[in-house]
């Protein structure tokens, strides 16, 4: 028998929106303090959703997206940030363009873990629980809570 998916492209799609609306934070809170824009997103939109994960359903998420963003995803943005002067606008939006196929892969093993997970409906916690992981409090990212 196989189960009905929990968690589909549409959850990345509303995470993408709220991007919109919080790039430089999501940013700056990626490149000082190494937390995965990715997950970001997602703690922020399982709130909105109130699905909440638990502290060690966290580090796990953590664990994995760090491996990705160690061997491939941080290096290869390294590199685009370093020939950003030396490159065409166009190729350097190849860059950007290869960077992102690199992301939605990370996307796409999260929605795999997600739909494995147990979850709890109700109030969730998961931007608090996320950025306590990174030694922060939620007051860094208090533009992420979504004001509905």
């Amino acid at each position: 028998m196989i189960s009905e998916e929990v968690f589909t492209r549409e959850l990345w799609q509303a995470c993408e929106a709220h991007y919109s609306l919080h790039e430089s934070l999501c940013l700056s809170l990626q490149d000082d303090c190494q937390i995965n824009v990715n997950l970001l997103l997602l703690a922020s939109e399982l709130d909105r959703r109130g699905t909440g994960l638990n502290q060690s359903q966290w580090q796990m998420l953590i664990v994995e997206v760090a491996a990705w963003d160690e061997r491939l995803i941080g290096p290869y943005r390294r590199l685009r940030q370093l020939a950003k002067n030396s490159l065409s606008e166009d190729e350097y939006r190849q860059m950007l363009d290869v960077e992102l196929m690199m992301e939605r892969k990370v996307q796409n093993l999260l929605l795999h873990r997600l739909n494995q997970l147990p979850t709890s409906q109700g109030e969730a916690d998961n931007l608090m629980l996320l950025l306590a992981e990174f030694g922060l409090d939620i007051e860094v990212a208090a533009a992420l809570i979504h004001q509905d």
